[in-house]
Order: structure tokens, then C-alpha cells, then sequence
């Protein structure tokens, strides 16, 4: 990659905007577990976009595509991807398992035309993708263990056992079941990403370009951590909190006191911990990352 001043790769020190996205995959048109965030280059708090608005998730694609400012950083709190690489594929024994992660998102979003407001119940229900998630009311297939039988915590993505050796908890994007998992909002997110139709080149399934927007995974129990919290202690539900964790990375306070939820004070943390790590030439080349991880499974920024 081509180099520019201070030795960063082009395309690093360029960023003017930082946005952070907390998704939701529930049930239902608006959602009040969205919610987005975004601050300027500098040290200015981070602010709610449209504020006590209850989001969808068709309104953050268009707010994507003709909305957000020009040269923001911006990410997704989902996983974009699958588990890949431990078994050569998203779903062994499915004639139709895609081959990278742009045609996995294909075939969610195919799957599921019907299925209104970025929802994912016609995907999740199909008779053989099924065989590889664990659904509520006990249904888990028999496929769904790590080692292709049933069983465990499920498949796990390289960039998801870097997060486990730093000390995260991530949950396999295969479980569909409890309040941590993160399975159904990354299924939805895939729908998402498929509809932005190249229009934001999405890292690492894209190369990081030169110049413009990029949209990258977060997670952000990371970002609650560069900011002093420990994994368990991620979750930030006062501004008094909230404005001595955005102090650790040098941002101004958010106006305010008392109770904050914790979608909100997420995506308002992880925008000024983007501001502060997306400059960080080795986050942009994490040492397990190689090309058919990139293009199969995907990276979460800031991990390893």
C-alpha cells in the first residue's frame, strides 16, 4: 500500500468524519436499539444523529448513501460476515454456499425478498441454512458446532477468536439465541451491506481506498476498553460515565447527566474511539488477516 505523510498508508489521514452505528436485527419496522453517532476530525463530542428518533433499518441505508458526510469513517456494530475459514466454507454440504462474502450477502438478501424491513425470518427458517444456526425454542442444527455436529458455542471467525485473546466475549454469529447474541442483527446488517450495492466499499471485502467514505465492523466493547473500562464493565448506561470514558480518548463532553441507554452511549463512544484508532496504520493490517480471510470472512476493526 502506498504511503503518505507520517508513513500512514494513503487513505488513513484523510478521514474528516467518524460515525459509529449500533444495529439491531429485532423484529419490527422501527427500532429502538439503533441508534448513530458521529463526531468531526479534532476533539468536538460526538453527537446523535437525529436524536429521539426510532430508526429502521431502510432509513440507515438511506441515511448512508445520502446523508452522511463526505470522507466518514463509519462503523457497524454486526458481524459482516460468517465463519469461513475453519471449514472452508459458510455452510459445507449446501450446493448453493456462496464463495466469498459478497455472495453470501446475495443470498441472504435473495432469500429473503419478502421478508419487510431488512428482516431475516425467511433466511434463518430456510431448510438448509437452518442446519447451521441455534434458533429459539430449543431448535439448534445439526450442524451447528464447530465441529459440524450439534453442540458448543458454534463456528467462530478469525477476527472473532482475535477478539477472545483480547480479553472480549464475542458470541458466535451462528447463535441466535440470548441477550449478547449477535447473530440476527449481523444477518440483518448482511442485507444492508449487499443493498449498498458497492456504492461504500465495505473493509477488508474491499480494499480501503484512497479517498471517500469507508465502512468498517466495530465492536464495540473494544472501544470500551481503549477507553479504560474492562469487557465486563462495557456497557455505559450514565453521561457522568460516559464523558470520563470519552476523556480516555481525548473528546470533549457530551452535554447532559444522569441515565443514558446503552445503544446511545455505544455508538457515541465508539464514534470518538474511531476518531482516535482510525489512524492506526497496523489496525488496518491486523497480523491473522490474510486476503481469503478478507474477502470470505471479513475483519472487526481493531482486533488483535
Amino acid at each position: 500500500m502506498e504511503c503518505g505523510p507520517g508513513n500512514l498508508p494513503i487513505g488513513l489521514n484523510r478521514f474528516r468524519h467518524f460515525a459509529a452505528i449500533d444495529w439491531s436485527g429485532a423484529v419490527g419496522e422501527r427500532q429502538g436499539g439503533i441508534a448513530l453517532a458521529l463526531c468531526p476530525a479534532g476533539e468536538s463530542a460526538p453527537a446523535l444523529i437525529h436524536p429521539g428518533h426510532r430508526w429502521s433499518r431502510p432509513e440507515v441505508l438511506r441515511w448512508l448513501l445520502a446523508e452522511m458526510p463526505a470522507d466518514t469513517l463509519v462503523g457497524f456494530d454486526l458481524g459482516i460476515s460468517l465463519a469461513f475459514a475453519d471449514r472452508d466454507a459458510f455452510f459445507p454440504g449446501w450446493a448453493e454456499s456462496p464463495p466469498d462474502a459478497r455472495g453470501l450477502w446475495a443470498l441472504i438478501d435473495r432469500i429473503c425478498t419478502g421478508d419487510p424491513h431488512l428482516s431475516v425470518p425467511s433466511f434463518v427458517d430456510h431448510c438448509e441454512a437452518a442446519r447451521h444456526f441455534r434458533r429459539h425454542g430449543g431448535r439448534e442444527g445439526d450442524l451447528f458446532g464447530a465441529d459440524g455436529q450439534k453442540g458448543g458455542r458454534g463456528r467462530f471467525r478469525v477476527t472473532e477468536l482475535a477478539q477472545q485473546a483480547m480479553g472480549c466475549k464475542p458470541y458466535s454469529n451462528f447463535n441466535l439465541v440470548g441477550a449478547a447474541q449477535v447473530g440476527k442483527s449481523s444477518l440483518s446488517g448482511m442485507r444492508l451491506l449487499h443493498r449498498l450495492e458497492r456504492r461504500l466499499p465495505v473493509w477488508p471485502i474491499d480494499p480501503l481506498p484512497d479517498g471517500g467514505s469507508v465502512v468498517v465492523e466495530i465492536y464495540t466493547t473494544i472501544a470500551a476498553m481503549a477507553a479504560g473500562r474492562s469487557a465486563g464493565r462495557s456497557k455505559i448506561r450514565t453521561v457522568e460515565e460516559l464523558n470520563r470514558a470519552l476523556a480516555m480518548l481525548g473528546s470533549d463532553p457530551v452535554p447532559g447527566e444522569g441515565s443514558i441507554d446503552d445503544h446511545k452511549s455505544d455508538a457515541l463512544l465508539t464514534a470518538a474511539w474511531l476518531r482516535r484508532a482510525g489512524h492506526r496504520r497496523e489496525l488496518w493490517e491486523p497480523a491473522g488477516m490474510s486476503p481469503d480471510i478478507a474477502h470470505t470472512e471479513g475483519w472487526t476493526f481493531g482486533a488483535g
